[in-house]
C-alpha cells in the first residue's frame, strides 16, 4: 500500500531512503538479504585471494583467471542480495554507467575465453589487470559525481 502511495504522489525511488529502498526490493526479509550479501561478498574476496595464491603454481595461470573471475561475479552478485536482481539490472544498464558495465562484462567473458579456450596465459593476465579496472570504474560509477 506504501508503495502504491509513493507512486501517486509521484515520488521517485531516488528520493527514498537508503534503508527503505532496501526493504523494498524483495520478499526476503533484511536480516536473510544481509546475511546473503555477506556470504556472496566474503565467497567473491576468498575466491580472489584463492586465484592469487593459485597463479605462482605451475600453470596456475588459468586458475588464477578462473577463481579471480568468479570472485567478482560472486562480489556483484552480493549486491543483487540488497537491491534485488532486477533493480540492479536497471542501475548497472543506466546511461551514466552503461560503457563501465558492458567493459566489465566483456573483460570477465574475455578472461575466461583467454584462459581456457585460447590458451594464451599473458592475455589472460592482460584481462585480469583490465577486469580490475574495470570493475573499480564500475564501482565508482555508483559514486554521484565520481
Amino acid at each position: 500500500m506504501e508503495k502504491l502511495r509513493r507512486v501517486l504522489s509521484g515520488q521517485d525511488d531516488e528520493e527514498q531512503g537508503l534503508t527503505s529502498q532496501v526493504l523494498d526490493a524483495s520478499p526476503l526479509s533484511f536480516n536473510t538479504r544481509l546475511k546473503w550479501f555477506a556470504i556472496c561478498f566474503v565467497c567473491g574476496i576468498f575466491f580472489s585471494i584463492l586465484g592469487t595464491g593459485l597463479l605462482w603454481l605451475p600453470g596456475g595461470i588459468k586458475l588464477f583467471a578462473v577463481f579471480y573471475t568468479l570472485g567478482n561475479l560472486a562480489a556483484l552478485a552480493s549486491t543483487c542480495f540488497l537491491m534485488g536482481p532486477m533493480k540492479q539490472l536497471k542501475k548497472m544498464f543506466e546511461t551514466t554507467r552503461l560503457l563501465a558495465t558492458i567493459i566489465m562484462l566483456l573483460c570477465l567473458v574475455f578472461t575466461l575465453c583467454a584462459a581456457l579456450w585460447w590458451h594464451k596465459k599473458g592475455l589472460a593476465l592482460l584481462f585480469c589487470i583490465l577486469q580490475f579496472l574495470s570493475m573499480t570504474w564500475y564501482s565508482l560509477s555508483y559514486i554521484p559525481y565520481a
